[in-house]
């Protein structure tokens, strides 16, 4: 019996250390993808990696609308921003990129449909955000992403009530980020052929 709760233990710390390592890998990597990140950026990529987008649909006509202007304010846009990139750690969601659209690798049709189904299959965490959130700030600390004790205080306050954030002035300067977050299965599924041909 001794041998099974030790080995449950093992076993437990080694998830524990392999989900704080993907944490890291993952704030490195965007980090280095986008140096002007800043904490608020690293909340809205874990955010949306476990809620989706399930906070942007309400009404799907507003959300039509939305698209169209965004997507003709997109390619006045400077920077070229990637096709597709995963959020957070777990790659449960992608950010697809309206360059695909406005570059007719897919329609807008196709983005709008699979990002409102993407919505409508979103789970609900399985742990606290809030919880989840603490553990990934203080990676985002030792990572070296700038961050006020006021800035830290309000993303608190977000992650208490499963709020989601906008990216922060810096990165929406330099960066310009027009997208769609499409859950992974579907995105696999139906999109990424489409981008890749």
């Amino acid at each position: 019996m001794r041998k099974v709760i030790i080995s449950l233990l093992a076993a437990a710390m080694l998830t524990a250390c392999t989900r704080q390592n993907d944490i890291s890998e993952a704030i490195d990597r965007q980090v280095a993808h986008y140096p002007q990140t800043a904490m608020q950026d690293i909340y809205k990529s874990f955010y949306q990696d476990r809620f989706g987008s399930e906070h942007m649909i309400n009404d799907t006509a507003a959300v039509r609308e939305y698209l169209s202007y965004e997507l003709a304010v997109a390619v006045t846009d400077s920077v070229p921003n990637p096709y597709y990139e995963m959020v957070g750690a777990q790659g449960r969601c992608v950010r697809v990129y309206l360059r695909c659209v406005n570059e007719e690798l897919l329609t807008e049709g196709q983005l709008l449909d699979a990002f409102i189904r993407s919505a409508k299959s979103a789970n609900l965490p399985e742990l606290s955000w809030a919880d989840e959130w603490a553990h990934i700030e203080q990676a985002a600390r030792e990572a070296g992403v700038p961050c006020t004790e006021e800035e830290s205080q309000l993303l608190r306050q977000a992650a208490q009530g499963n709020r989601a954030v906008h990216h922060s002035d810096a990165y929406r300067n330099a960066y310009h980020p027009h997208y769609r977050i499409v859950k992974r299965t579907i995105f696999e599924n139906e999109l990424k052929t489409l981008i890749e041909q």
